[in-house]
């Protein structure tokens, strides 16, 4: 099955140069460009991507802005189901990584990124997971580390619905580790964890594992030290 990409971003030779890159893989089309986050928004709804190359920083509304309206997690705003964010930055910086995030991206990489990690990441949004590799998962906690006075609020209702086990798997997800390496540690099978995962999405009306170790770190599942509430 063919992927579809959005490339937004405000510099025409970005977006030509990321659309070389990527109509070059067999199983992915760019199927639009836009010029800033208003046309990314109006493109989404016109062209039905799977997956959006959101810059950062541009004029009239800012990818964060523009993800927020795509994803839904911007009051009032309906979101377009089933389209993924990907998140694209010059700026390696907490507070991107962070807002990112919030506002339902699936994955965050740099621009100077290679070929071949741009189409991955692009495959691995598109398959419905969490491009949250071990750095992005370094500065989040960073991050929960600066904003964490000690004086975080109960855990939200949500998370008593999760089982013993699903609570530790949520855990295990927002340190950064995969399928398989939460299998490892837990002793089970891979197939096992990925029920896990799919019950604790639906349980708690999260999109994917980026939103889940967001949930996480909010409701104080997992402190910034990365070590589980008790």
């Amino acid at each position: 099955m063919t992927i579809k990409v959005l490339i937004a971003d405000d510099q025409i030779m970005v977006r030509q140069g990321f659309s070389v890159l990527l109509n070059a893989e067999p199983d992915i089309e760019v199927i639009g460009q836009a010029v800033d986050g208003a046309d990314a928004v109006a493109k989404v709804a016109e062209l039905a991507p799977d997956v959006v190359l959101m810059d950062i920083r541009m004029p009239e509304l800012s990818g964060i802005e523009a993800t927020r309206r795509i994803t839904g997690e911007l009051p009032g705003t309906p979101g377009a189901p089933g389209v993924r964010v990907l998140v694209l930055t010059t700026f390696d910086l907490d507070e991107y990584v962070y807002e990112a995030l919030r506002a339902g991206a699936s994955g965050f990489l740099l621009k100077d990124a290679s070929a071949d990690q741009l189409a991955e990441a692009v495959r691995v949004v598109a398959a419905g997971d969490a491009l949250l590799a071990p750095g992005i998962t370094r500065r989040l906690i960073a991050e929960f580390a600066r904003l964490d006075n000690g004086t975080r609020g109960p855990l939200k209702p949500r998370v008593g619905e999760l089982t013993e086990r699903e609570t530790e798997v949520l855990a295990l997800i927002a340190q950064g580790l995969s399928n398989a390496e939460i299998a490892a540690r837990l002793v089970v099978a891979e197939q096992t964890v990925k029920t896990h995962v799919g019950r604790i999405l639906v349980k708690l009306g999260l999109r994917d594992r980026t939103q889940a170790a967001v949930f996480a770190y909010e409701t104080g599942v997992v402190r910034p030290s990365g070590r589980s509430t008790p």
